[in-house]
């Protein structure tokens, strides 16, 4: 392996955003990293000038104009950059000169400071969950106990009671609540079994969701995909995962419902993520799959806790589904996250593809 072939390997397999700037501040190169940050490629952005990144605001060309003639490093906290879909990010960047035998160039090593914020909010996502997973077990525990004593208990008077069905009916009702009470705790527990991980086809789980998704509303809500054909098998537990993206469907059906929405719509959507954090693990390449409705919306005091047990932003609603798929995919080393956006609900399911 040459100098420059190793030199392109550690470019290409940083996780730190790089790019490098003729000494008319013109794009001339940057990282996958740098692509995947600016979701855009190399081809498309190589001969701009760096400005077009910034806002107007934010543009640091004055800047990094003296950082190249004074030869000296440039550092600039949470710059806003503008992305191709005029979405915005924040970033904290450093410029540093680089001589070369015939020119000046600049080197940009740019980090997403609201990605790091993300990364910090969903350390204490999966921290609360896994605190709140554990107490609901305890109380599980305790809650079940008595009531096999209680079940146990209305069987024995049951057969005391012999030929009378009237007393007979009441310890009918205390069995059959018991059995409703132990089955409601087992669903605050979630999964109970480790994934068996075999392949799966994320989209063959999608359109079986979906299927069943078009078969309960019968119509009344249409269902968009658009799927990335280039993500391979993942490894996973093919039930669970359904369970996890039927659960997340079924709150977008009822959040529809409960609308006034006159297209009421769930787009499904998959696309490869690299160089991405999950908890306290970097991940060189993820699966994303976002569920989409154009709801209502979660209300903003609900929109924090909405994978807690028993939180629902609906009267009939359990609570329930949410944290059950939260906790599946838990158990897939990934991670749900929920946003409100312009006019959309938005479910995030992030799944490795490097475990």
């Amino acid at each position: 392996m040459t100098d420059e072939q190793l030199h392109h390997l550690l470019l290409d397999n940083l996780s730190t955003a790089v790019l490098l700037l003729n000494d008319s501040l013109e794009i001339c190169y940057l990282n996958p990293s740098a692509e995947n940050l600016l979701a855009v490629s190399a081809m498309r952005l190589c001969g701009n000038s760096v400005s077009t990144l910034f806002t107007e605001n934010d543009s640091p060309t004055p800047s990094l104009r003296e950082a190249l003639e004074s030869n000296h490093p440039f550092t600039q906290r949470q710059a806003t950059m503008v992305l191709p879909d005029q979405s915005q990010i924040t970033v904290d960047f450093t410029a540093t000169p680089l001589q070369t035998s015939v020119t000046r160039m600049l080197v940009l090593e740019m980090q997403q400071m609201d990605r790091l914020m993300r990364i910090n909010r969903e350390e204490a996502l999966i921290t609360t969950h896994d605190t709140t997973r554990n107490l609901v077990r305890g109380l599980a525990h305790e809650i079940k106990n008595p009531l096999g004593g209680i079940r146990g208990a209305a069987q024995l008077l049951s057969e005391d009671l012999g030929d009378e069905p009237e007393l007979r009916e009441y310890t009918d009702i205390i069995s059959a609540e018991t059995d409703r009470l132990c089955s409601l705790v087992d669903r605050l527990l979630g999964p109970t079994t480790m994934p068996k991980f075999v392949p799966v086809n994320i989209h063959e789980v999608l359109e079986h969701v979906a299927a069943l998704a078009e078969a309960e509303t019968r119509g009344a809500i249409a269902i968009k995909r658009s799927y990335d054909p280039s993500i391979p098998e993942i490894s996973g537990d093919r039930g669970q995962l359904i369970q996890a993206v039927l659960n997340i469907v079924r709150n977008s059906i009822q959040a529809l419902r409960n609308s006034n929405q006159k297209r009421p719509t769930i787009k499904l959507v998959t696309k490869i993520q690299r160089h991405f954090t999950i908890g306290k693990v970097h991940h060189k390449v993820i699966c994303r799959i976002d569920i989409i409705d154009n709801g209502p919306g979660i209300p903003e005091d609900l929109i924090d806790r909405i994978f807690f047990p028993m939180i629902s932003g609906r009267a009939e609603g359990s609570g329930l589904g949410l944290p059950i798929a939260q906790s599946a995919i838990n158990l897939h080393h990934g991670l749900i996250e929920c946003e409100n956006g312009k006019g959309e609900t938005r479910f995030t399911i992030y799944l490795p593809l490097d475990i």
